[in-house]
């Protein structure tokens, strides 16, 4: 009797967000978050075959995932999660997270861990990365910004993958309410990407 049953193999890989203000211990934002899976996939086989590219290397914060109307109802714009030049709606800064990289200037704080459980087919990424006090440069004093449009009040975030152009691919997009950064407190994002390995029979 033929065969008629083959083995099917795939990845699910999704994200999740969490930013607090690790010196009150609030959460500020919980959530998952969109991947883009074009950019993802070449990012894997880029770092499957060691192409000395593609691996996570920057965290880039933006302003432009969100509109509020004068009775404050906030519109949230969709992630953007396809076409190979996608990127943040406005970036207005950007973090080096790989803390093998020479341009992380603070590894033990900004960095990239995998965590696995054996006997598991899902395997961790956890990118941390702590925006401190003096950073960004130029901006305000104390949270209590009433332009939700300020560089620095972030309402979207992803993670870019590495290229020696300088041009890394978008890799992941999160949308979500306005997050001011200012002189008086830390922000502390812990993304955390999960690839699963799936398999199964099918006829």
């Amino acid at each position: 009797m033929k065969d008629n049953f083959k083995d099917i193999n795939g990845t699910l890989i999704q994200g999740h967000i969490k930013i607090s203000d690790p010196s009150t211990g609030e959460v500020l934002i919980n959530k998952r978050n969109a991947i883009h899976y074009e950019n993802m996939s070449i990012s894997l086989a880029e770092s499957l075959s060691n192409a000395g590219e593609g691996f996570i290397y920057q965290m880039a914060f933006g302003n432009g995932g969100t509109s509020i109307d004068p009775t404050g109802i906030i519109t949230y714009l969709t992630p953007n999660s396809t076409g190979t030049n996608a990127s943040l709606y406005n970036q207005t800064y950007q973090k080096v997270v790989d803390d093998r990289s020479v341009n992380n200037l603070d590894p033990t704080r900004n960095k990239i861990e995998t965590r696995h459980v054996s006997g598991t087919n899902y395997t961790d990424i956890l990118v941390t990365c702590l925006l401190d006090y003096g950073e960004p440069s130029g901006q305000d004093a104390i949270d209590n910004a009433s332009n939700t449009e300020s560089l620095y009040v972030f309402d979207e975030l992803g993670l870019v993958g590495y290229d020696p152009t300088g041009t890394g691919r978008l890799l992941t997009h999160v949308i979500f309410h306005p997050v001011q950064k200012s002189l008086n407190r830390l922000i502390q994002i812990d993304y955390t990407v999960r690839v699963q390995s799936l398999s199964g029979l099918s006829s």
